[in-house]
């Protein structure tokens, strides 16, 4: 190895051919930088008329190129009795299989994989200029037939060349493995950060939200007992005041509703099991009617669609969403709800459609992101959470959710698990 790298180059010059102006620029800084004569031609047909006019020690060459390509213009430079014991070093990336078989074709002595080391490509040129009177030596007319995706090829190249280029492409096969390997680790370790980071910050929305209920409690309670004692002492001034204060502790105390449980379906364990969503569906719904949306509905459950997820997540994720669907569809004059199920692709999906408001779907792309909302407060309450929670309960069942919505024609939630 030390006599390789004691190779000189004053004896001649590296002829290079790449047509790409970047890359060009940089093979020729490449040389520059290392001392090394070198010519640089930008196709194969301009590199051959070079080469027959002053023959260089080792060429290097692109495959794709216009003109002429590598494969060409390498089996030129070997079909060439003045040229042929020239080393032939062929840029590729090796994408086909084919590639090596195109260059046994064409003579060529060694292959390196882009993106390439400098290092490397100067190692590889100093060995094969080293070992070209071995090659000489023991090179000879032979042809082997060999048979590839059941195309017959035919290869000229001598034994010494054969497993030279092998060799080279064994070699960027291991060192792009070992790449692989290394870009692995760096992933499991960038992974593991950011679990924990995603954990930390999970416990201190958990934290944080769980220590604000207990205040905001006690200003909503005292809020209603000042309401509820001296409301008759009140003027109508004060009596608005005090309502929107009100208003405002249980909206606050809603989003810290929505953040713990955006928190807690982060962290939860998914424990599946066989259910009626159908009953569940009508038991969300029942319930939210009873408290908060009191119109006059009509909705339509399919029955008997049995699953298996986890009962606890599912019920959070479809409170938000038929909550959803009672809310913007209750100013229709005769508000609907449809849940079912279709076939999308051979594959069962459920759905929950209202007949609401809808929104502009061009102005929907964050939708599942936290705190993004379409609407204002002013025209309907809510945190901008829920559909968060609902996407991550999803995802965490291996399923997955999408919408298709118009304004003033309803919203339709799509969505599955595994």
């Amino acid at each position: 190895m030390d006599n390789v790298l004691n190779i000189s180059f004053d004896k001649g010059y590296v002829l290079a051919v790449e047509d790409s102006k970047v890359q060009a620029k940089r093979i020729q800084h490449f040389f520059y930088e290392n001392n090394i004569p070198a010519k640089i031609c930008s196709n194969g047909a301009e590199a051959l008329e070079t080469a027959i006019m002053e023959k260089p020690l080792i060429i290097v060459s692109d495959v794709v190129m216009p003109v002429m390509d590598g494969y060409e213009f390498c089996s030129k430079i070997k079909g060439n009795p003045e040229l042929a014991d020239t080393p032939v070093i062929l840029l590729t990336s090796l994408s086909d299989p084919l590639d090596i078989i195109k260059g046994l074709q064409a003579g060529a002595d060694n292959f390196i994989t882009k993106p390439y080391e400098d290092e490397y490509l100067l190692t590889r040129m100093k060995y094969l200029i080293a070992n070209r009177h071995f090659r000489q030596m023991g090179s000879g007319e032979m042809a082997i037939d060999i048979v590839f995706q059941n195309q017959k090829f035919k290869i000229n190249s001598d034994k010494k060349q054969i497993l030279s280029l092998l060799l080279s492409v064994y070699e960027a096969a291991v060192n792009r493995n070992e790449q692989l390997i290394e870009a692995q680790q760096q992933l499991e370790i960038m992974n593991e950060n950011l679990q924990a980071a995603n954990k930390e910050l999970e416990a201190f929305s958990h934290t944080v939200s769980h220590d604000l209920k207990s205040p905001l409690n006690g200003v909503i309670g005292f809020a209603e007992l000042l309401k509820s004692v001296y409301g008759d002492v009140l003027d109508d001034e004060a009596k608005s005041y005090l309502n929107n204060m009100i208003k405002s502790a249980y909206n606050m105390a809603q989003l810290i509703e929505d953040l713990l449980n955006f928190s807690k379906s982060g962290r939860a364990q998914i424990n599946p099991e066989v259910f009626d969503l159908s009953e569940m569906v009508h038991i969300v719904v029942d319930e939210l009617r009873e408290m908060t949306y009191k119109g006059h509905y009509d909705i339509h459950i399919e029955r008997d669609i049995m699953i298996k997820a986890d009962p606890g997540l599912v019920r959070v994720a479809l409170n938000n969403l038929v909550s959803n669907a009672l809310k913007y569809s209750r100013n229709k004059e005769k508000p609907e709800i449809h849940f079912g199920t279709m076939e999308k692709d051979g594959e069962k999906v459920l759905y929950l459609r209202d007949n609401g408001v809808g929104f502009d779907m061009n102005k929907a792309d964050d939708l599942f992101r936290p705190f993004i909302r379409l609407h204002s407060n002013r025209e309907f309450q809510g945190t901008g959470v829920g559909l968060s929670t609902v996407k991550r309960i999803i995802e965490k069942h291996g399923g997955d959710i999408w919408f298709e919505s118009a304004p003033g024609a309803g919203t339709c939630f799509y969505f599955t698990f595994e």
